[in-house]
């Protein structure tokens, strides 16, 4: 046993069992948290013991989380250093040159690459990491050695902002770990289309690498039909749509900074196709084109997390519903509805339930034609139901 790591250990009653099948996560109240426990460093290392003193393996600590340790490794006396990072790396590099011939992709997904609390995208020789938990903070130096040596990037952007730092109890920091932050926002070509992230100040990392195989299905229907793209962000479905001669494409965001970058895109991506972008809360804006009779072909809804964690999962179900409900009323007749959720705390069964009740309640009736998850650059962790958190349905509307 490596005699630096302090030892953390399993309330009696806590169920070990899970954590020896693969889960991740110990929580705050399932380990015993004296004094002692409580005085480990955030971002530290410890030994996870059950109540019988048996090793379940090295765990990064947080007492200041209700995460309070994050599965690291089976090996106790792993360093956690450079060529540590560099084989986790290159084993999450070599899954994405198989499934992309152009480097633009989420290249760690936490804890589904075993590296819980790290985010990384790459935008081909620049790199956007999320870190997420205290024990990536602490060991920024060793990652960023490590992509670099790997990956030769010219610049390395630390976005550290967001609500799940904020659970974690770290402050936000934005900074560059290499290079120099760029003067303007990326050009990322998906599907035929193309966005502009920005990395420096966009939300998480600029850009939504998960819904591309979702944008490709709904790409697929769009030619010659007008589409609409509600909480758009920069434009993620109505380009796609565009980039397969969608007849006319509006977008709706609350961000104006998100809207701009949309436009730009659908100027580089198809600059003859009508384009529209509104700016509001999407709930006025949704009913007010309900108020002026407008229908669409192509109806898309992809809003941030209404239920993050379960303690907002019901409210966050009944504002799906909403958003279902206000759609379904400015779908044409045989035209499309596609429906989003990127909730940890909603699962697939509860948002289509919320979705189909709102659908109903518009006075429609559906059919189910699609059901889609991230994509392939966002692995689910097998034991870790929260990695498995986007859900996009699509509904032919009758």
């Amino acid at each position: 046993m490596h005699s630096d790591h302090p030892v953390i250990r399993l309330k009696p009653k806590t169920n070990a069992q899970r954590l020896r099948h693969g889960f991740p996560w110990v929580y705050d109240n399932e380990l015993v948290t004296d004094r002692r426990t409580k005085a480990i460093a955030p971002g530290s290392l410890a030994i996870l013991q059950d109540h019988g003193q048996n090793t379940l393996g090295l765990f990064a600590v947080n007492p200041n989380s209700k995460i309070f340790a994050r599965k690291i490794s089976d090996d106790l006396d792993c360093a956690v250093d450079q060529p540590w990072f560099a084989q986790k790396i290159a084993k999450a590099l070599a899954l994405r040159e198989a499934l992309y011939s152009q480097p633009y992709y989420r290249l760690i997904h936490a804890e589904a690459d075993q590296l819980p609390g790290l985010i990384i995208d790459r935008f081909s020789d620049l790199l956007v990491i999320q870190p997420n938990a205290a024990w990536v903070d602490q060991r920024l130096p060793a990652l960023v050695a490590a992509l670099s040596d790997i990956l030769k990037p010219s610049s390395i952007v630390v976005n550290g902002a967001g609500r799940a730092r904020v659970l974690e109890g770290l402050d936000d920091a934005r900074y560059m770990a290499l290079g120099e932050m760029p003067s303007d926002a990326i050009e990322v070509a998906m599907n035929g289309a193309v966005y502009f992230a920005d990395v420096a100040e966009g939300q998480k990392t600029g850009i939504f690498y998960d819904q591309r195989p979702n944008h490709k299905f709904v790409q697929d229907l769009a030619q010659g039909k007008s589409v609409l793209d509600v909480f758009s962000h920069v434009g993620g479905f109505g380009l796609a749509a565009m980039a397969n001669g969608a007849a006319n494409v509006t977008c709706v965001d609350g961000s104006q900074p998100a809207l701009t970058l949309a436009s730009r895109g659908a100027l580089a991506t198809r600059a003859e196709t009508p384009f529209e972008a509104i700016k509001g809360d999407a709930f006025d804006v949704m009913g007010a084109l309900a108020g002026q009779g407008k229908t669409y072909e192509l109806v898309i809804c992809d809003p941030p997390a209404f239920a993050p964690q379960k303690a907002a999962r019901e409210a966050g179900l009944r504002a799906y519903e909403r958003v279902a409900r206000l759609a379904s009323a400015l779908v044409a007749e045989g035209g499309y509805l596609t429906l989003c959720s990127c909730s940890n705390a909603a699962d697939i069964e509860r948002f289509r339930a919320a979705s189909i009740r709102g659908i109903g309640r518009a006075g429609r009736q559906a059919q189910l034609i699609y059901t889609g998850g991230a994509g392939p650059d966002h692995p689910h962790h097998m034991a870790l139901a929260e990695s498995s958190y986007l859900k996009t349905l699509v509904f032919r509307m009758q």
